[in-house]
């Protein structure tokens, strides 16, 4: 076969946009309506010029540290509001441009001084070419691209690779590429801001350094000063979570995780890792949330046998470094095992992240597997002096390509709807609170209500301690009308765990009865734990509304449009407010506010009786 670079590229474009051509509506799934859809700072671009501004939110330490994916969420927003389908055009973009980078890295690998006498440096661009099919199609890089939030994971990747290969890329300049070491480390920086597994990148360049390139003319001190700016870049991730005064294992995972202790998590890892090998050469069972066992022993028989299996195909790779002084090829394999160890170990090391196990983590490590098991089969297809034997193992490898990229296409089916999602993994996960929890909850969404309460209860069933069941079985019942189940259910939630949204509802609900000191005594508490929520200045003004101290009141509503100028109730109702009082001015303009934020709440007004008999009075 003979393909030029612009048909392989075609080749690697199309295959991308067809395992994920049935992904183009998939909703926004789980936790990203707090992420995105509810997230004040992807609603307005503000937050990153002056990123201050959410200092005391629950967003802030994810905004700083994770700078550069919020901002491409808030550009989506800026351009597509919520609708799904720019959301997803950006991840599959992200995600065939990282086929692209893998494909030149391994093209820059080939030509690296060291493979310079290669046996497969003539087969370079059809290891490059299996290499990023490879990586396009397989059906556990689903998650990082088909789940839109996960893009954090894609992006990164991202600038990771291509930080890589402009340093390669200006390795092997033999000009003087200052551009391409800028382009790099710019890179490598905003990487760092996109997700904090970037932490590994200056570790991957300086082995690439040592792996692949001999300098006859500069010495250990001029290789070790060049790569001093991409070392540098190491210090970003631990500066930003101390900035923001968050524990490290928090900046890592986003939220803390108390329930399991370090030791135990590095265990569990143990077992995880094999895991994500097994998946990376048998992709069955994928799972959004596995219910996955933790250890607590070292010396258990699964733990041990895992870290003794971890433990040999990581001595592979030092026994291959090794060899390969007498043939460079191996130096490539051994590479790619370094490779996954590497860029998987910052969220499978020592540091509790809250999900023990998910398959977006090993996009970025995937690649070193490809890498790995592509050129070790092509060095064997190559040694095998049978023609036929060798034209097997490709039309096998190509048998395997066209299986994995149908079962990538049926895995993102999965995710058309919230409901088939769940429904998946209740399948898979059936002793799991939180996936009854989240497939109630979808059901919900499209008004099942039998089918939404029977998976909640199974949820408080499976874990009494379930204050998310809780909460979701309050709000259900309030929606039906059950004002007493829905109090009982919310402080069942916060006996269990004191929450600022749980406070709201709560307040809302002793609004809906009336019982209005307990209503202000619950926002207070919300407001306590999350000083900068809209919802609950804007719930907190309508009990002083309907006391008649229209001052509180107007003091509430204005504190929630200061903080989400975007969100029209407290616009709304501070003209309820001004008509009270009233005050004209007031009124006309807020009026003119709100017809730039919300045209539909403006009409609302112009409908409203009392707003058409003050005006005809005024």
């Amino acid at each position: 076969m003979r393909f030029s670079r612009h048909i392989t590229i075609f080749l690697i474009v199309v295959l991308g946009l067809l395992v994920y051509s049935n992904t183009f509506n998939s909703p926004f799934q789980w936790d990203e309506s707090s992420f995105i859809e509810k997230n004040p700072a992807v609603k307005d671009l503000t937050y990153f010029f002056e990123p201050s501004k959410a200092k005391g939110s629950e967003y802030y330490g994810a905004l700083k540290s994770r700078y550069i994916g919020y901002l491409t969420f808030a550009l989506n927003y800026k351009i597509h509001g919520l609708d799904v389908t720019g959301y997803h055009i950006f991840n599959i973009t992200v995600h065939i441009l990282n086929a692209l980078l893998v494909y030149f890295l391994v093209m820059l690998t080939f030509k690296s001084p060291f493979l310079r006498n290669s046996l497969l440096r003539g087969h370079s661009r059809y290891i490059a070419l299996f290499s990023a099919v490879l990586f396009i199609s397989h059906p556990v890089q689903t998650e990082a691209v088909t789940y839109i939030f996960q893009r954090l994971a894609s992006l990164m990747t991202f600038f990771y690779l291509l930080s890589l290969t402009a340093y390669i890329k200006a390795r092997l300049s033999k000009g003087k590429p200052y551009l391409l070491y800028v382009l790099s480390f710019v890179s490598a920086v905003l990487a760092m801001k996109t997700k904090e597994n970037a932490f590994t990148l200056p570790v991957v360049i300086t082995l690439y350094e040592f792996l692949f390139f001999r300098s006859k003319t500069d010495s250990l001190k001029v290789r070790i000063f060049r790569l001093v700016p991409w070392l540098l870049t190491m210090l970003i991730v631990p500066l930003t979570i101390l900035n923001v005064d968050r524990p490290v294992w928090e900046g890592i995972g986003g939220v803390g995780y108390k329930g399991i202790s370090r030791w135990d998590y590095l265990f569990t890892q143990f077992r995880v890792i094999v895991t994500y090998i097994r998946l990376l050469f048998l992709p069955v069972n994928q799972n959004i949330d596995y219910d996955y066992p933790v250890y607590h022993s070292f010396f258990n028989p699964e733990v041990f046998l895992s870290f003794m299996f971890l433990l040999c195909i990581f001595a592979t790779g030092v026994y291959l470094l090794y060899r390969s002084r007498k043939t460079p090829d191996l130096r490539v394999i051994a590479f790619g095992i370094f490779w996954f160890f590497i860029t998987l170990s910052v969220e499978s090391s020592i540091i509790p992240i809250p999900m023990i196990i998910a398959e977006y983590r090993i996009y970025l490590p995937s690649i070193g597997v490809f890498l790995a098991t592509l050129s070790g089969m092509f060095l064997f297809t190559q040694r095998l002096s049978n023609k036929r034997m060798q034209v097997a193992v490709i039309s096998l490898f190509l048998l395997l390509l066209v299986a994995l990229s149908i079962t990538a296409y049926l895995r993102n089916s999965v995710w058309e709807s919230r409901i088939s999602l769940w429904e998946d993994t209740v399948k898979k996960s059936p002793m799991k609170a939180r996936v009854h929890d989240n497939l109630g909850a979808s059901y919900w969404e499209k008004g099942l209500t039998t089918k939404a309460i029977e998976h909640l209860e199974t949820a408080v069933r499976l874990d009494p301690g379930n204050a998310r069941a809780h909460y979701n079985l309050g709000v259900y019942y309030g929606a039906v009308g059950n004002v007493r189940k829905e109090i009982e259910h919310y402080q069942l939630a916060l006996n269990i765990k004191p929450d600022a949204e749980i406070y709201t509802n709560l307040g809302t609900a002793y609004t809906a009865v009336h019982q209005y000191e307990d209503a202000i005594h619950a926002f207070k508490k919300a407001l306590r734990l999350k000083p900068r929520d809209p919802i609950t200045y804007n719930n907190l003004g309508n009990v002083y509304y309907f006391l008649r101290n229209f001052q509180k009141a107007q003091e509430n509503y204005e504190r929630a449009k200061s903080i989400d100028p975007y969100y029209p109730d407290p616009r709304y109702n501070l003209i309820q407010v001004y008509i009270a009082l009233g005050d004209y001015n007031g009124v006309v303009s807020e009026l003119a506010e709100l017809k730039k934020v919300s045209p539909e709440y403006a009409q609302k007004i112009l409908r409203d009786k009392d707003y058409l008999e003050f005006m005809r009075l005024k």
